[in-house]
């Protein structure tokens, strides 16, 4: 189930995964397990860091096929295990410094942060993951953003079903 909310300047995707929460939570806190996953579907992710407290910062890195390096950075905010995670959402620079969109030759109405809520559900033996995306200043910017979370999380489903090292 997918939609936005124009009046909100938000998305917000809810998906269904056949995997129990606690292997959904740690597809968004472990890093080895978040570069399986993350960017859409045609990127890689070469590396992650993540420093999982409130106050903590995370760097992703998703890779595009000719080689492009994309970062990404925030803090948590709100971390309640295996039930809710919200963080900020920036664009970053290769140290992890919060960069303009326009800095990877985006639209430059995109804020510099955003924020992302992230919960889990039990659901039928199943967990169900809502993810909010807010802060977008346009729709055209919130349905690319859609299509990237939406391809992200059809790698997030796959890599549920991957055997993991405990």
């Amino acid at each position: 189930m997918t939609g936005t909310d124009q009046d909100n300047q938000e998305l917000v995707i809810s998906r269904i995964f056949n995997a129990p929460r606690s292997r959904v939570w740690r597809a968004w806190t472990d890093p080895d397990f978040v570069m399986r996953w993350w960017g859409p579907k045609v990127f890689t992710s070469p590396e992650c860091k993540i420093d999982l407290q409130v106050g903590g910062k995370y760097i992703f890195v998703m890779r595009s096929p000719e080689g492009r390096d994309y970062y990404s950075t925030g803090r948590y905010l709100t971390i309640e295990p295996l039930n809710k995670l919200i963080f900020t959402d920036s664009f970053a620079d290769e140290k992890g410094n919060v960069v303009p969109a326009t800095y990877y030759g985006m639209d430059g109405n995109i804020p510099l942060e955003l924020l992302v809520t992230v919960l889990f559900e039990d659901q039928d033996g199943k967990t169900k993951m809502t993810m909010r995306h807010e802060g977008f200043p346009e729709a055209e910017i919130r349905e690319q953003a859609k299509i990237g979370w939406s391809e992200s999380f059809d790698k997030l489903s796959e890599s549920l079903m991957e055997p993991i090292n405990d």
